[in-house]
């Protein structure tokens, strides 16, 4: 079966659609909208007029963008879109499109806005409605808008950006040179919310509640009783996946559990605890690690490792629904970023990564995949698990990739580094707990490579490995910030590492964010 032939996650009619001119801020749009009780979904800048109608958009947003509306190749929409009546909201660079194909003008800007602005408000009605005569705004522009399209009234200024924003409200196309999506513009729901609800006329109809019964109704309709193997990991999205397909199939629903050898410490146990023993789920544990690190000998590079163990991934699942008979679908627990960054695109970016459970599979499997979770986010999956029953120690754990540690160990995976990674990973766990922190972090784990340091053991000098300490604060995975603990925790982390795990020298912290860097380090 094709990788294509999926059975997706449904959503409710007549959404509110972003579409992607390449933001970084385009997913943060659609999960403001979806916290507003309004469906929304990202769809790509190049789909026609005509394929658009099919999703009866309550409104359209265009994000922003890195790009200039005039560079030759810039991303661009079908103009039909802004002429079929549906409200537009154009978004910095979406504004910028919009008023260059409506007939307006855009140019690079003497003076580039970057960060906090004051914004002067000439028109409090429609999309600015409740917004006082001066509000804080988050800017990142170096293009404007000079002129504007016929029609069009200027609604707002800043000191250096005339036109910040703009509409032409009888046709109900609106654009804001700003960023209302971002925490940085404080009034930014507000002015959402004028949108969808006063503009669009949306309703508040989306909530995972109501998201749980329809799909576990579409679940049931769909696969009926044919039998399912869920790929368990154990993280929240695939326990949460299992736990949906096992209240709309029941006793037709087995996870499989694969020990491939690079987990972290103790999940092995924690997995057959709480899915065998506490739910009552089928659940049937492969012990799998040596044909993984088999696998993984001579691979080296972060995409090579991913493959093989995607692919190995694969093999294992087909080998166990062979054994039980009958099974003809494989669950699994993508979400929407896993989609985008595997090449799933939306907008113009680039593949970031290949996941095991998105990009890796082959081309052709003998499995039909169910992704219930596809279009949702990890900050909503979790709420999702607690509605479910899930214990909170699963509800709560840090995300974990599908390759586990092959992709926090830098070259090639030894038994020493992924000892080290496994224990190391583990202290900073314990001591986040230990220190009450660990809610407070998206993500937390060591890395390791091939760098080496010499260190003091007693008296002697010895050579050992550099372990570095990851900590985000993140929602959906997109983007990232570092974050940096008390002093007394990293001391605790560092010298609980360099005494109790072995071939350690040194320990760092990684204070870079997404974007630049990734999350995991390869």
């Amino acid at each position: 079966m094709s990788r294509a032939q999926t059975l997706d996650s449904g959503q409710p009619d007549s959404p509110i659609v972003v579409l992607d001119m390449g933001s970084q801020y385009a997913h943060l749009i659609v999960r403001k909208i979806r916290e507003l009780k309004v469906y929304a979904e990202l769809l790509p800048h190049n789909i026609t007029a005509k394929k658009l109608a099919k999703h009866t958009p309550r409104g359209i947003i265009l994000s922003g963008g890195p790009a200039s509306v005039y560079a030759p190749g810039s991303p661009t929409i079908d103009p039909k879109i802004l002429m079929e009546g549906t409200p537009v909201l154009g978004i910095c660079y979406g504004y910028q499109l919009m008023a260059q194909i409506l007939g307006g003008r855009v140019q690079k800007t003497d003076k580039r806005e970057y960060g906090a602005t004051t914004i002067h408000i000439d028109d409090s009605t429609n999309i600015l409605l409740g917004l006082a005569p001066q509000e804080k705004v988050w800017m990142s522009h170096g293009d404007k808008v000079i002129t504007l399209p016929p029609s069009f009234k200027a609604l707002a200024h800043t000191d250096s950006t005339p036109l910040a924003a703009a509409a032409n409200s009888a046709s109900s196309l609106y654009g804001l040179q700003f960023h209302p999506e971002v925490a940085h513009t404080p009034r930014g729901n507000q002015i959402l919310h004028n949108f969808i609800y006063g503009i669009c006329k949306a309703q508040p109809n989306w909530s995972l509640t109501g998201f749980i019964e329809q799909k576990t109704s579409e679940l049931r309709n769909t696969l009926g009783h044919d039998k399912v193997l869920c790929a368990l990991s154990g993280g929240v999205d695939s326990s949460v996946t299992a736990a949906l397909i096992n209240r709309a199939i029941g006793d037709n629903l087995t996870c499989i559990f694969v020990d491939h050898g690079l987990l972290r410490k103790g999940e092995a146990e924690q997995v057959d605890a709480v899915f065998q023993h506490r739910l009552g789920i089928n659940l049937i544990h492969v012990e799998a690690k040596d044909r993984f690190l088999k696998r993984l000998e001579h691979a080296s590079n972060a995409e090579a490792k991913r493959r093989a163990i995607g692919r190995e991934f694969i093999r294992v699942f087909e080998e166990e629904a062979s054994k039980l008979g009958g099974i003809c679908w494989l669950a699994q627990g993508t979400l929407y970023p896993d989609v985008i960054e595997s090449a799933g695109t939306t907008g113009p970016a680039s593949r970031i990564k290949t996941h095991h459970n998105v990009g890796g599979l082959p081309r052709k499997m003998r499995l039909k995949l169910v992704e219930p979770l596809r279009l949702l986010y990890k900050d909503e999956v979790r709420q999702m698990g607690r509605l479910l029953g899930l214990p909170e120690e699963i509800v709560t754990r840090h995300p974990f990739p599908g390759p586990g540690l092959a992709v926090r160990i830098m070259g090639k995976v030894t038994p020493d580094k992924l000892l080290i990674s496994r224990e190391a990973s583990a202290i900073v766990e314990e001591e986040l707990k230990r220190s009450g922190l660990y809610d407070s972090v998206w993500q937390a784990f060591a890395v390791v490579g091939d760098d080496k340091w010499v260190g003091v053991k007693g008296d002697e000098r010895s050579l050992g490995y550099v372990v570095t300490i990851r900590l985000v604060q993140s929602l959906d995975a997109m983007t990232a910030d570092w974050v940096l603990v008390p002093r007394d925790v990293a001391d605790s982390m560092s010298n609980r590492i360099t005494n109790e795990v072995p071939g350690v020298a040194m320990v760092a912290i990684a204070i870079s964010s997404k974007p630049p860097s990734t999350i995991e380090p390869c």
